[in-house]
């Protein structure tokens, strides 16, 4: 009886000890305040999974924000991006979230500043030349006009959100060179190609001179164009339209959202 009366109080001793320490433990600290910025490869267009909220902006919860708040929980996540933005729509609809307390802030944005809707639907139903000659237009936009759009983009981040992580993230090539494909010409695949190259450079650029992280997806795209044999973006989508051209639900978990997290770490 004495043993039995011991041990229950060794019990009741142990178990307060235990509770106190659980109760002194700090908690798990939330992850930052997040707010995901951009166009229609930000929002996921492509992605399914929509947000019927977000109207016309198609937001998807497959989205590689959507994704990237889901396994971090941010202590509050905004997502802002919006199909068809170009900088000045961000400037001037999706910067209420930001303030001092953000800490992680992503962003894509310029390739409708550069009209890639318009290139898209000029080299799926042109010629050739017209097709090279509707890039090269948007080409020189991009080299003359597109740093200063993104430079009033990041300034106006900066200023909102001046102690937040920023990764800016650029587009994947749309195609596989140099592979038999059904559909546009190499010389069309070359020439969007190209001009891919030439916005994430500028975009790169960009990011560098506001001390911002530039997160490249051409490298987890790398094998996964158009034309791969295992495509990460939709070609010609006839229903609904808007989705052609962009990643797929795989594009945002395993081309968008690796860079994403390394990059936010």
């Amino acid at each position: 009886m004495r043993l039995t009366k011991s041990l229950t109080a060794l019990a009741a001793v142990a178990f307060a000890l235990v509770a106190a320490m659980l109760l002194a433990a700090p908690a798990q600290a939330a992850g930052p305040a997040y707010v995901a910025l951009g166009d229609s490869y930000a929002a996921g267009n492509g992605a399914g999974n929509y947000i019927s909220s977000s109207g016309d902006c198609h937001r998807s919860n497959s989205a590689y924000p959507a994704l990237w708040a889901s396994a971090h929980s941010p202590s509050s996540f905004t997502f802002a991006a919006c199909s068809g933005a170009v900088t000045t729509d961000v400037i001037n609809n999706q910067l209420g979230s930001l303030n001092a307390s953000t800490g992680l802030v992503s962003i894509t944005v310029g390739g409708d500043d550069a009209g890639f809707s318009d290139v898209i639907t000029t080299c799926v139903t042109g010629s050739d030349d017209t097709c090279v000659s509707r890039v090269n237009t948007a080409e020189s936009y991009i080299t003359n006009t597109l740093p200063a759009r993104l430079d009033a983009v990041y300034n106006a981040v900066h200023s909102k959100a001046p102690a937040a992580k920023v990764v800016v993230l650029d587009y994947p090539h749309l195609y596989k060179l140099n592979t038999l494909c059904l559909g546009l010409s190499s010389t069309k695949h070359n020439k969007l190609n190209e001009a891919a190259d030439l916005i994430d450079s500028t975009i790169a650029a960009r990011a560098a001179a506001h001390g911002f992280t530039f997160g490249d997806v051409r490298t987890t795209f790398n094998g996964h164009e158009l034309c791969s044999g295992d495509d990460y973006l939709h070609s010609l989508v006839i229903s609904p339209t808007w989705e052609s051209y962009h990643p797929t639900a795989t594009g945002h978990s395993k081309g968008y959202l690796p860079v994403l997290t390394t990059d936010a770490s």
